[in-house]
């Protein structure tokens, strides 16, 4: 087990910024995964396991659901507050991250916009304490950057729905207790239901052989003729709209969960460049070394500011989706930038288990694709500048 020195850089001080709570929150965030994932972390990433035995901690800091209100078993915390515990949790690892983001953003969150009281009620506590655990159903095998053209679809059929098709890349998919899915009505209008583990004809086999994500489950959703009660319709929105909101929720924890991945490899590269020695001297000592170095903690504390600033706005009711996919898109390409740079400084211990990045490094391959792609992103800024949608 290694030993996580890790030491958060604020190199503009914006701890200032920050309410009392903010730092509580991310406190209790930042020693849990110190004592509780970064120890087991790398051997499961080498085994290819999600340690589920970390899902009752994650419950216990707030992870998920943060700002779903108390009543359904959130905690009621700020945007900003959700943000910070998804950075200290990505900083241990994105699989980990993403679990919690799905539970969040793709499960929790839809439910309680989009359900019923009863379906609020139902689901959201037992999802805030981790006795559920949920995944979202949206990406097929054909359809991943153009949803609309999903085919997933459901019959009414009297007093029940029939469903049918597939859904792929589906985080928490082997191991979920529910899953949030949607398909289009036998009028292509596309709306959200509550699928249950031990429908019949609901199945969801893992993805095996990942080079990315090792330590996070993933799967398929296969839906062959299940019969879903009525009652599991979430009523509130319909439309390609309702999915796409949820996807705002998540890529914004994603823009904070980024800086926490590049921090841990700016701070690990920083630590072994002061202890490695070559011609008498420490390599931070060297210029190149220095240039690295120097721009890692720069690219962090420009998406710092970019995450805080959109954090404010979510709290506001202000920020807009285009708003979102910038940060989300620059986060990450920041991250994956640093944790290349990072390995370099490392050399070729870099490549070795015995330190985070190449794991990052890995992980972020997936983060930067998924959510949105790094393309699709850069797509949504030009379209939200100029007006003109160059993807359709």
């Amino acid at each position: 087990m290694r030993t996580d020195n890790f030491q958060a850089p604020d190199y503009y001080n914006l701890d200032e910024l920050l309410t009392e709570e903010h730092k509580i929150v991310r406190d209790a965030a930042r020693k849990w995964v110190k004592r509780e994932v970064s120890p087991i972390i790398e051997d499961a990433a080498q085994k290819a396991e999600f340690p589920k035995s970390i899902i009752s901690g994650l419950a216990e800091i707030g992870a998920f659901g943060p700002y779903i209100p108390e009543e359904y078993g959130g905690a009621g915390l700020d945007q900003i507050s959700y943000g910070l515990i998804m950075q200290e949790i990505e900083r241990g690892d994105s699989g980990v991250r993403s679990t919690a983001s799905v539970q969040s953003s793709l499960v929790m969150y839809p439910i309680y916009k989009y359900g019923t009281e009863e379906q609020r009620k139902k689901y959201l506590p037992k999802l805030a304490s981790g006795e559920f655990m949920g995944c979202f159903g949206l990406t097929e095998p054909d359809h991943g950057s153009n949803p609309a053209g999903m085919t997933t679809n459901f019959k009414d059929k009297g007093d029940h729905y029939l469903l049918n098709g597939a859904k792929m890349w589906i985080s928490n998919a082997p191991f979920a207790d529910i899953a949030i899915v949607w398909a289009k009505d036998e009028n292509g209008r596309i709306h959200g239901l509550i699928v249950e583990r031990g429908m019949e004809g609901f199945t969801t086999p893992e993805t095996h052989n990942k080079w990315s994500l090792r330590a996070s489950a993933t799967g398929e959703l296969i839906f062959n003729n299940v019969k879903v009660p009525k009652e599991n319709l979430m009523p509130n929105k319909s439309g390609l709209g309702a999915p796409l909101g949820c996807l705002d929720s998540a890529r914004y924890g994603i823009a904070w969960g980024a800086i926490g991945a590049a921090m841990d490899c700016y701070d690990t590269a920083l630590r072994y460049a002061k202890e490695r020695i070559q011609f008498d001297k420490p390599i931070a000592g060297t210029q190149l070394q220095q240039k690295k170095l120097a721009e890692m903690i720069t690219e962090i504390t420009k998406a710092q500011l970019m995450a805080w600033r959109l954090g404010v706005l979510r709290n506001e009711g202000k920020a807009t989706s285009a708003q979102i996919s910038m940060a989300k898109r620059n986060n990450v390409e920041m991250a994956i930038t640093i944790a290349r740079e990072a390995r370099q400084v490392l050399g070729g211990m870099g490549i070795t288990g015995e330190y985070s990045i190449m794991r990052h490094m890995m992980n972020l391959e997936s983060v930067i694709t998924y959510e949105g792609t790094h393309d699709i992103h850069l797509l949504i800024t030009g379209m939200d500048i100029t007006g003109i949608p160059a993807f359709q």
